[in-house]
């Protein structure tokens, strides 16, 4: 009898959920990073097939980083509205069709639309993949599942690399992103094996609030990668337009910060008025949640400029073919998707404060060494030591941030947390890509007519039959051919070629310390960081809605956001 009360008194074990929806949430990120980590590895490819400058290829991410975080809170609000489970199978096959558009591109443009068209159904992908999670596993499972979103989208990119590096050296970049077809074909079957979400129809579209953010958020991004070609300061001559000789792109970056601050303030109001904001600010109420939304936009936009620059250097600079450039950056990549995967084992032990600021710490030492020890052999021991450095403190940070976003707020938020990530993640990879070509491109010109002016061997009339205003990153031998088509002698060939060589080695290290110093700077958000243990997204929303004064001012204790409501 009393063992009958006993047993009957004890809670019943949760049993334990099927792994096989995670394989489709996992592959579901996984095609996003596999397509945006293989651009930079078809980089030579496209540049050859469509006769365009490498910057034009880094457009490519910047438009689907574009797409995505303009529109991942319009698909946040989607995924809540009319269930995860069944707007993820719809957006996976439009992702899809996009890559089907990528494969028979027949020019740059069309490149560019496919892009931006698997960008736009990436933004609701995005979101829906935090929902499906909490929709899905609860406690350790769920923590598990969360460090798996981590891994898949390191592993993606270091499949992207190789076989992207295979396929672009034995055969061609097409089939790189033919393979996403099949693999987008296979994530719509196993769609099916999801459990269906709640819909609901109360939730309401913000068209203003879309429209701002999408608004502000293409003005910066398109500010950034217009940096170079429209000008700094003085508008140059590729410029569509300037504003008293002035140049347009800073104005946009300007107004779409503005545009920002516009889009946070009417947020607030609609929130404050009963209706459906289409970002909950509940999300980054406190200032450790903000501090994570920093220090994950420094660490992506990191991540984005080391993984623009090298491929550049090895395949453009170097003339070296993709496979080669995959394996220089194997261990990096490699490194990357390893942390991400086992950091989970030591949130027990450290807090995200202490993890966050050990790992831009270690970022910054390892773009510190990098700069240092460069040269233009990437396959150097040294420098794959400090690409592996680099990758452990990157794999923490992105698992870390992700995980602290997630567990800090309600379930109910859940989509409005992807959306927040997505956002974050999406435009500093566009920021950050377009800020590497702009800032490289800026460093070599700078460099190069600086080493043209003090160096006698090139007289001012053969520098005046080549082009100065539009200096890109070019090979050797194309340099040569230039050259060639000149008055200039055979030495001052090879003279042209050697100041240009060491101008673009100058260029690099200068930009790694630009972003050693980013790496620095990331510790004081990272310090900022909660001081409690990760858990799991809580299962019961807020009793009650944040009020202005905690809107505005961010509630000040460690706890989650869960254990504060």
């Amino acid at each position: 009898m009393s063992t009958s009360t006993a047993e009957t008194a004890a809670p019943p074990e949760k049993a334990t959920e099927s792994w096989t929806p995670m394989i489709a949430i996992a592959l579901g990120q996984a095609i996003m990073s596999f397509n945006v980590a293989s651009l930079p590895v078809a980089l030579s490819g496209m540049v050859a097939s469509f006769g365009v400058p490498p910057t034009t290829v880094a457009t490519g991410i910047v438009m689907y980083s574009l797409a995505v975080a303009g529109f991942v809170m319009l698909g946040a609000k989607l995924v809540q509205r009319f269930g995860s489970t069944q707007v993820f199978r719809i957006v996976v096959a439009v992702f899809g069709v996009g890559q089907v558009l990528m494969v028979v591109s027949p020019n740059a443009t069309v490149m560019l639309v496919a892009q931006l068209f698997c960008g736009l159904a990436a933004s609701v992908i995005v979101p829906a993949l935090v929902a499906l999670i909490a929709n899905h596993y609860t406690g350790q499972q769920q923590a598990t599942a969360v460090g798996a979103l981590g891994s898949a989208r390191a592993g993606a990119g270091v499949l992207a690399f190789l076989i992207g590096g295979m396929l672009g050296t034995f055969i061609g970049w097409r089939p790189v992103f033919g393979i996403l077809i099949g693999v987008s074909a296979l994530v719509f079957f196993l769609s099916f094996r999801l459990k269906a979400d709640r819909v609901r129809p109360e939730v309401k579209i913000d068209a203003v609030g879309v429209v701002l953010a999408a608004t502000a958020i293409i003005m910066v991004v398109f500010g950034f990668n217009n940096l170079n070609r429209w000008g700094l300061g003085v508008a140059r001559p590729a410029a569509p337009f300037d504003i008293m000789g002035m140049s347009p792109a800073p104005l946009m970056i300007v107004v779409g910060i503005v545009l920002l601050q516009a889009f946070i303030m009417w947020t607030r109001r609609v929130q404050e008025g009963g209706g459906t904001p289409l970002l909950d600010l509940r999300v980054i109420t406190s200032n450790r949640e903000r501090a994570a939304v920093i220090a994950l936009f420094a660490v992506v936009a990191l991540e984005a400029m080391l993984n623009f620059s090298v491929p550049l250097y090895i395949q453009i600079v170097q003339g070296r073919t993709p496979i080669e450039t995959a394996i220089a950056m194997l261990p990096f990549n490699l490194t990357v998707f390893f942390t991400a995967m086992l950091v989970v084992r030591v949130y027990q032990t450290f807090t995200p404060r202490i993890i966050g600021m050990g790992g831009f710490a270690i970022c910054t030492v390892a773009l510190l060494w990098l700069a240092w020890v460069v040269r233009n052999d990437w396959s150097a021991p040294v420098v794959m030591v400090g690409l592996i450095v680099f990758g452990i403190g990157q794999g923490a940070l992105v698992t870390l941030l992700f995980n602290v976003l997630v567990t800090a707020a309600p379930k109910e938020l859940a989509g409005d947390v992807g959306s927040l990530r997505g956002t974050t993640q999406n435009l500093a990879a566009g920021v950050g890509t377009a800020l590497a070509g702009a800032l490289l491109v800026g460093l070599l010109s700078s460099s190069v007519m600086a080493s043209l002016a003090s160096n006698p061997r090139l007289p001012a009339e053969v520098q005046a039959q080549v082009d100065l205003d539009s200096i890109n990153f070019v090979s050797n031998e194309r340099l040569r051919t230039i050259m060639e088509r000149t008055t200039a002698t055979p030495a001052q060939v090879e003279e042209a070629v050697q100041v240009n060589t060491e101008a673009r080695l100058r260029a690099l290290k200068i930009g790694l310390l630009i972003m050693a110093c980013v790496a620095l700077l990331a510790i004081l958000p990272a310090s900022r960081l909660p001081g409690y243990k990760p858990g799991q997204i809580p299962a019961d929303p807020p009793t009650r809605p944040a009020t202005r004064a905690e809107l505005e001012r961010g509630f000040e204790d460690d706890a989650p956001a869960g254990e504060r409501a």
